[in-house]
């Protein structure tokens, strides 16, 4: 099975091309559906946040995500070339799990990223797009996230979009004792820029959502004042920040809005924090004298300045990384033998299980101590059977000796190749065929996992 991603983040392109790209919360669902219908696709994910967007799938020969991307978001890719990036199989691996433990983040050691991994993952066990392959890759990428924040200070004292959102207050304002906060759109950075803000001396707080149960909610948890959403334009210029985040596919801040805004505030300051993607305030809001706006891009730059002491943790934690990757291929090459280790089971407990029918057949009614100790007796039989032949097909895990030693013992025990033991006569399609393959591989690699490992956290909702 063949692993890759294509994608576009801070680092490789600005908002104005992210927000081109970007997969709303809303349509999350939806894209991961389309995906998982396109030709190729065996299995898929999809990740977007305000700093990312980025399709994984898992294929047998290969998929055309350029294709998905220019089909599904009717987006020109020849024009974003420069900004894509793509890796395949072990590179896969490395990028996920960088991004799961926020060494890919645009501040480093966040922990919104992983919520947010969680839930694309959650939206794919449901829709039925995460099978063997994504379902061990994502659930070791939480393992590293965990191993990264308990084995390095990575997430100690970490500069956040809230940390840096106070800092340029201050420097606007000066003082932020009784400032008053506009909080528009109820997602969690925002609550936490909110809740920064107001331990930092900011007084009252506006919440608005265009759910206005959601407004409620946050405004109950911050201790702020709901505001229906269309009483938006006519309230914002109450507040001396404005933090915003809707997932609208356009900008709801207007230049024309700054300047209603900035007259009836008598001209006083007016600070926005866009943290959206797509933008929620238009860059020519910032043309307006007394209006300061910051989008996502801006307070990356002033993150950049601030985290330059924890160079150090972050080698710590690729080193980590370094040493997963390569732990996960390993486990995953053992996956190579598991067709053949089950197929092996399979003939075995066939013929124990004939066998042992007629031997009831000849003894006549047996007492449930002579049935439990047949059972017993010829379980031992075949385990010991199996035994030498399992251990060298692991031991090849990996190996060139491991395609040759599969079908020897297949022609030896005279057991047909993978899919194909499913389909024929017992009527079964080879989409179905190939579904069961994958369960069995799941099952296995549920089963022969490493002792050490710990239990994967369920998911989480998004951040």
């Amino acid at each position: 099975m063949k692993l890759q991603l294509l994608g576009v983040n801070h680092k490789t392109a600005p908002v104005e091309v992210r927000e081109r790209l970007a997969v709303p919360e809303w349509r999350l669902e939806e894209a991961t559906r389309k995906l998982l219908q396109h030709p190729g696709v065996v299995e898929c994910v999809v990740f977007s946040t305000c700093n990312r967007v980025e399709f994984a799938v898992a294929s047998d020969t290969g998929a055309d995500l350029h294709g998905f991307i220019r089909d599904y978001l009717l987006t020109d890719v020849s024009t974003l070339r420069e900004h894509l990036y793509e890796h395949n199989g072990d590179d896969v691996v490395r990028h996920v799990f960088r991004v799961a433990a926020s060494l890919d983040s645009m501040i480093v050691g966040e922990p919104q990223i992983l919520g947010q991994v969680k839930q694309s993952y959650a939206i794919g066990k449901a829709i039925g797009s995460v099978h063997a392959n994504l379902d061990a890759l994502l659930s070791r990428a939480f393992s590293v996230a965990k191993r990264v924040r308990t084995e390095t200070a990575i997430g100690s004292s970490v500069v956040s979009v809230a940390s840096v959102a106070v800092e340029l207050a201050r420097k606007i304002f000066g003082n932020l004792q009784g400032r008053s906060v506009y909080v528009v759109g109820a997602g969690k950075m925002s609550e936490l820029a909110a809740r920064h803000l107001r331990s930092h001396g900011a007084g009252t707080i506006f919440v608005s959502n265009r759910t206005h149960e959601s407004a409620l909610k946050m405004a109950e948890r911050v201790g702020g004042t709901a505001i229906h959403f269309d009483q938006l334009y006519r309230t914002a210029d109450q507040a001396d920040i404005v933090i915003t985040s809707t997932g609208a596919p356009h900008a709801i801040f207007r230049r024309e809005h700054g300047e209603m805004f900035m007259h009836r505030r008598k001209n006083r300051p007016m600070f926005f924090i866009d943290i959206a993607v797509p933008r929620d305030v238009d860059a020519r809001m910032s043309q307006v004298e007394g209006i300061f706006v910051y989008d996502i891009d801006d307070l990356q730059q002033v993150v950049e300045a601030n985290v330059s002491d924890r160079g150090r943790e972050a080698e710590r934690a690729e080193k980590l990384v370094e040493e997963e990757v390569a732990r996960f291929k390993r486990r995953m090459q053992s996956l190579d033998a598991v067709p053949t280790i089950v197929a092996l089971q399979q003939r075995l407990e066939q013929i124990r299980q004939s066998e042992v029918d007629r031997l009831r057949g000849r003894l006549g009614k047996l007492s449930p101590e002579q049935e439990s100790a047949i059972e017993n007796l010829t379980r031992s039989i075949v385990n010991k059977i199996l035994h030498v032949p399992i251990t060298t097909l692991k031991g090849f895990s990996g190996s060139d000796q491991l395609a040759s030693t599969a079908e020897l013992l297949r022609s030896i025990f005279g057991i047909e190749n993978d899919a194909s033991q499913w389909n024929g006569a017992s009527g079964v399609t080879n989409e179905e065929a190939s579904k069961r393959l994958h369960q069995r591989q799941e099952q296995s690699l549920a089963i022969h996992s490493d002792e050490n490992e710990v239990a994967e956290p369920k998911p989480g909702s998004r951040h």
